[in-house]
């Protein structure tokens, strides 16, 4: 089993587009400051609009690692972002949310649509399932994101951890 002693790179599934508050641009920029400034590099979805590309422009601008990680299909639709530092182009999907899975130590959810939730609840889904290692998720929210998940919204922040039965190595 693999043990997490530090956070080498954490996998952020995030919005193409800016959302509907300006809250989530700034969030996204202060973040990928805050990943770069601490020496952890980003793996995500390789685009370079929304959300996704503000927060691989601000890893960027501080000197950070930028994995892009995109389907042959979406590379035109999310406008390839091209100062990553690593692009992996995938075949579709199922690939490109298995690479960002093994590629990356933690995962974290800004806002986005229905493609966002659905890349979280996967990997919701793998860290409870014994057979796969087990790593921290969490999704910040914001005030007016995700009104389907109102409990996490309230939080703000929320941590989700595998089942006690499971065996995971966690920080």
């Amino acid at each position: 089993m693999r043990l997490m002693n530090t956070l080498r790179r954490i996998c952020v599934y995030c919005g193409s587009s800016p959302g509907n508050d300006p809250a989530f641009m700034a969030a996204a920029r202060q973040f990928g400051h805050h990943l770069a400034e601490n020496g952890i590099g980003l793996v995500y979805g390789g685009g370079s609009t929304g959300l996704m590309g503000m927060l691989a422009q601000a890893v960027c601008e501080k000197g950070g690692e930028v994995l892009g990680v995109i389907p042959e299909f979406l590379k035109q639709r999310e406008l390839l972002f091209k100062g990553a530092h690593e692009v992996i182009v995938t075949r579709d999907m199922h690939e490109r949310k298995r690479i960002m899975f093994e590629r990356a130590d933690a995962f974290v959810a800004l806002p986005g649509g229905i493609g966002t939730l659905e890349e979280l609840v996967e990997q919701l889904s793998w860290a409870i399932t014994p057979s796969r290692f087990c790593s921290p998720t969490s999704m910040a929210t914001g005030s007016r994101c995700s009104p389907s998940l109102p409990r996490w919204r309230r939080a703000g922040l929320s941590t989700v951890r595998a089942r006690s039965n499971t065996k995971c190595a966690t920080p």
